[in-house]
């Protein structure tokens, strides 16, 4: 009982300090902090009661039932020459087409088929984290992803090749910069779980 109680707390206290955040992002800039939140608001009731001691996944921690979710083939890929036929040294070596850098990050750069995904959609992909499209491929057709990877050794062990649904947090305008991706991977109330997505920079 005492813990539920605990958690109540803990529940009130994190929901205001998201509106206090939010408050003073458009006193200090003056633009409305709903176009960064209100993707993310909604899933901020946590599916079960977290320990203080583990860092929850994603995957646990929010209701992806809330979202539209489709059916994807989903592919890891690096910005090497195996992947895009660049090597380091090229102009266009790590530049995804929306204009922004490959990234592996909170908010992954991901490759999708323009025509069902338009640039700047948000994905959740189990396994993976979230994805923003940023990239088109020649040989991506219809329901399926690329998805970003720092390296060959990185795709074949933590991905490969998968049948996944994915959940779209917000449709994209067909417009992504660098700023934006930034905004996302900073996002305060997600740093929790970003350690869990940028360990292979680290190594």
């Amino acid at each position: 009982m005492n813990s539920m109680k605990n958690w109540t707390k803990r529940l009130a206290m994190f929901c205001l300090f998201i509106m206090a955040l939010a408050a003073t992002f458009q006193s200090i800039t003056g633009v409305s902090a709903k176009s960064f939140i209100l993707p993310f608001a909604s899933a901020l009731s946590f599916t079960k009661p977290v320990s203080g001691s583990t860092t929850p996944l994603l995957e646990d921690a929010f209701d992806w039932s809330k979202y539209p979710k489709q059916t994807v083939t989903a592919t890891g890929y690096t910005a090497g020459y195996e992947s895009t036929g660049k090597s380091q040294g090229h102009p266009e070596y790590g530049i995804t087409y929306s204009g922004v850098k490959v990234k592996r990050d909170l908010f992954s750069t991901v490759a999708a088929d323009l025509n069902i995904f338009p640039i700047g959609t948000i994905l959740f992909i189990p396994g993976y984290g979230y994805g923003v499209v940023a990239d088109k491929g020649g040989a991506i057709k219809g329901n399926e992803l690329d998805l970003y990877y720092n390296t060959v050794e990185d795709v074949y062990k933590q991905w490969g090749k998968k049948q996944v649904d994915v959940y779209v947090i917000q449709k994209g305008n067909g417009h992504l910069t660098e700023e934006e991706l930034q905004t996302l991977n900073n996002d305060e109330t997600l740093q929790v779980f970003r350690g869990q997505y940028t360990s292979s920079e680290k190594r």
